[in-house]
């Protein structure tokens, strides 16, 4: 009998590329549908195919999977990468109401819905750059 321990990724967990994919894309079709988006999606481009791509490299590294985004944009630098978008608390709101709505529909392993929820809802408060930000210039991070 044997003591190692196995640690399972959550990319593995949730089912790899297959379940990404259909992550990333129902999170777009939503935020193309909710009216609580439209100022989100206006900051996206009209063609959400490159940006699509982007975040399913994004997301299938930051859950554990294959290196498929730093080898090509280096470091995430979110905050830097979004610094020319305002993102306050609506902007945040909508962006995980359509992230939630997306999880819901394809990630069936519960546990694992809860803590990439869980993640994504840290990433999304750190993203804010407008008032009520706590990482705001006054003194959080840069």
């Amino acid at each position: 009998m044997s003591d190692t321990v196995v640690t399972v990724s959550i990319f593995e967990r949730i089912g790899g590329p297959v379940v990404i994919d259909r992550l990333v894309e129902s999170f777009y079709r939503r935020m193309d549908e909710a009216p609580e988006a439209t100022r989100i999606r206006a900051m996206h481009a009209d063609d959400l195919a490159s940006t699509k791509q982007v975040l399913k490299r994004y997301l299938t590294e930051w859950t554990g999977g294959p290196k498929l985004y730093s080898p090509e944009k280096g470091h995430p630098r979110l905050r830097q990468r979004h610094i020319g978008f305002p993102i306050g608390s609506a902007e945040r709101d909508a962006w995980l109401l359509c992230m939630r709505g997306a999880l819901a529909e394809t990630v069936a392993d519960e546990a694992a819905r809860g803590e990439l929820d869980a993640a994504l809802t840290k990433l999304a408060d750190w993203m804010r750059n407008q008032a009520g930000n706590p990482h705001d210039a006054r003194g959080g991070h840069a």
